[in-house]
């Protein structure tokens, strides 16, 4: 890859490699988010997708994530409606807004680890869908990560 990449080039123009290394790993976007059917805002619940390794905030089964589990909303330049309710944080977001990536992100610091110490990544945060039914999602809605 070439050197600081996103700041060259559009999201558009990145390859798979580039792409892929943008995913800071901090699991916010595989929390399950209610919508306000009133306002269109989406809130964040402390709920993860019950294929997210709550301990490594990885997809169990990255290639295979949408046929298990068809909510998935796979992120890609054609898609900006999964870009749109994804967490402030997220580097595709900041990037399609023309915004610089905060200094943990892993491209910038170096490190993996640094979304942990920025107090970004959901380890130790959440809890596993595997564990609740849907209808109790209202009562884990949380206010620590906003689309704002």
């Amino acid at each position: 890859m070439s050197e600081k990449f996103w700041e060259t080039k559009s999201l558009s123009e990145m390859n798979q490699d580039e792409w892929e290394s943008l995913c800071d790993g901090c699991g916010r976007c595989c929390l399950n988010k209610l919508e306000d059917e009133d306002t269109g805002e989406i809130y964040f619940t402390n709920v993860a997708c019950k294929l997210l390794d709550i301990e490594k905030c990885r997809c169990s089964d990255y290639d295979n994530r949408k046929a298990s589990m068809p909510d998935c909303m796979i992120l890609s330049v054609d898609n900006t409606a999964a870009l749109e309710v994804m967490p402030s944080t997220c580097a595709y977001r900041l990037l399609q807004l023309g915004k610089p990536l905060p200094q943990w992100h892993p491209l910038i610091s170096g490190n993996q680890e640094s979304v942990i110490a920025a107090n970004i990544s959901v380890t130790g945060k959440v809890i596993s869908e595997e564990f609740i039914h849907y209808e109790q999602l209202p009562e884990h809605l949380i206010n620590w990560i906003t689309t704002k």
